[in-house]
Order: structure tokens, then C-alpha cells, then sequence
């Protein structure tokens, strides 16, 4: 690994100073995905800027209905800072869902939110449930801020829409709609692995009748992905086992995994279908709001 430079600004304007004394450095927050690139050298920046000391980007913020109820996820909050926060949990239980199985103890202290996005792995973990609660995530610049769906945030593996000196600051939450429950379900080769594929399922019920459907996958595209097709097909129908089956086979059409060592693409799309099917008969059952 060649000789790097590592700087600790505690302010966004002292970023940019420095990015624009070294325009080939790279962000870090946890550094559990670009020091692996570092030490593998599949990367060799002559400086990293740690974004860790910048009090703005980090703290949880679920706020009350006289607040206008959304939500703020700083995103240099760690996984288990997700996993620790009661309020985030009891509002948003798919986040918990995704982010307890997410990598060792270790990782979960180290690893942050906006690390995990900005990384755009398609196996990533907090996408796909991020996704189906309609998440935004805010980005600023030396030019200024933006606001934009997370879902136009991913470009392709490992691409991202941010511009070259951008930082994402947030992830925002509105509050999920009344009658909504929802859940994830993801598969590893082992408890601590990458996803090769996950699932995550947000329905709105009105009786049996579907009045919102959302639902994303990881590690079956090149980005994390909506399936869009599958929602349309569900959200005004009354939910049983037929229509079930019929968007299971939606989305196993509208996935597009590939073979590696992980798993071969057929196993993939096979196992999108089941998980997908599981998670929504789970929300069905109630098993999460």
C-alpha cells in the first residue's frame, strides 16, 4: 500500500478545503469497505478525509406528530447506532430487520449508513429497506445542498449520482402510512457474509385489499433495486395466495442476477421469489407493522 495522507476535518467547509488541495481523495466514514479496497489495492488515493469528527452528520432524529413526524438518520450513524435506537425501531422495523444481521459486532460499531450507500455495493444492506420506506438522502457540496429519492441516488455497482466533492449528509424518513407493515429477509453463505440476495417488503392493508406495495431487492441487478412491476401488480388487489404466486413469478422475472462465487444467477432468482413470498405472507400475518 503506497504512502497516503489522513485528514480529520471537523467541519464540512474544511472538507472541501482540503478536497480541493487533493482532488483524488476519498471520503471515509467507517472504513469498512475502503480500507479493503485500500489494503487490496483496488484503490490508491494519495489521502483519505475522515468525515467521522463532523458533529452534523451524525444523530438519529425521530420526531413526534408536532414535529411533522419525519425522520433523520445522520449518515455517519453506525449500524448499531440503527439497532440501539428504540423510537427508529418501533417506527421503522424493517431498518432493525436489516441492520441485525448486518456483518459481525464489530463491523456494526464500525460500519456507518452513509457508508454503506455510498459504497453502491448491489449486496448492500440498508438499501433494499430503505428503499421501500421511500428514503431521501440529502447531499451537499461546495455549491450547496440537494434532496433527492435515494432510488435515483445508485447509478450502477459501486456509481453513485454524487458529484465529485459531494458528501451525503442524511437519510430522511417520512413517517410510514397508517395500516403499513413491513419486513426483510436476506441470505448469506454464513450468519456474517454478504447477502447474495435480500428482500424487503412494505404492504399497506385496508382488510385484504393491498393499498401500498413497495418492494426492493439487493444482489439480484446491478444497483439496489425497486421492483416496480411487482407493486403495480399488487397495490389495489385483494391479497391471497393466487395473486401471491403471481408476483412471486414477477419478480423473479423482473430480477437480474448473474453467477459468481456466491451463488450461480438461476439459484438467485429462484431464492428472490422465495424470500420475496415469505416476506410478504409474513407481513400478511402480522408479523411486523
Amino acid at each position: 500500500m503506497s504512502e497516503l495522507t489522513y485528514h480529520r476535518p471537523k467541519t464540512l467547509a474544511e472538507v472541501w478545503r482540503i478536497r480541493a488541495e487533493f482532488p483524488e481523495a476519498l471520503y471515509i466514514a467507517g472504513g469498512t469497505d475502503v480500507m479493503g479496497l485500500v489494503r487490496s489495492g483496488c484503490v490508491g488515493p494519495k489521502a483519505l478525509i475522515s468525515l467521522r469528527r463532523i458533529d452534523e452528520l451524525h444523530g438519529i432524529e425521530v420526531n413526534g406528530a408536532a414535529d411533522g413526524g419525519g425522520t433523520r438518520i445522520g449518515s455517519s450513524s453506525t449500524i448499531d447506532d440503527v439497532l440501539a435506537h428504540t423510537a427508529l425501531g418501533e417506527r421503522y422495523p424493517v431498518l432493525h430487520d436489516a441492520a441485525r444481521p448486518f456483518g459481525s459486532v464489530q463491523v456494526r460499531n464500525l460500519a456507518t449508513v452513509g457508508g454503506n450507500l455510498c459504497n453502491a455495493s448491489p449486496c448492500a444492506g440498508m438499501p433494499p429497506p430503505l428503499l421501500v420506506l421511500d428514503a431521501r438522502v440529502r447531499l451537499a457540496g461546495p455549491e450547496g445542498e440537494r434532496e433527492i429519492p435515494l432510488g435515483e441516488f445508485f447509478v450502477g455497482p459501486g456509481e453513485t449520482c454524487l458529484g465529485p466533492d459531494e458528501v451525503l449528509t442524511a437519510v430522511v424518513l417520512d413517517p410510514p402510512p397508517s395500516g403499513t407493515r413491513s419486513r426483510y429477509l436476506r441470505k448469506g453463505r454464513v450468519s456474517t457474509d454478504l447477502a447474495f440476495v435480500s428482500i424487503a417488503v412494505l404492504l399497506g392493508l385496508d382488510g385484504d385489499r393491498c393499498t401500498r406495495a413497495r418492494v426492493a431487492a439487493g444482489a439480484v441487478a446491478p444497483r439496489p433495486l425497486r421492483l416496480r412491476a411487482v407493486e403495480q401488480l399488487l397495490e389495489g388487489r385483494r391479497i391471497g395466495p393466487t395473486l401471491l404466486s403471481e408476483a412471486r413469478a414477477q419478480v423473479e422475472r423482473e430480477v437480474s442476477p448473474i453467477t459468481d462465487v456466491r451463488a450461480s444467477a438461476e439459484y438467485r432468482r429462484h431464492l428472490t421469489g422465495v424470500l420475496f413470498q415469505r416476506a410478504a405472507e409474513s407481513t400478511l400475518n402480522g408479523d411486523r407493522r
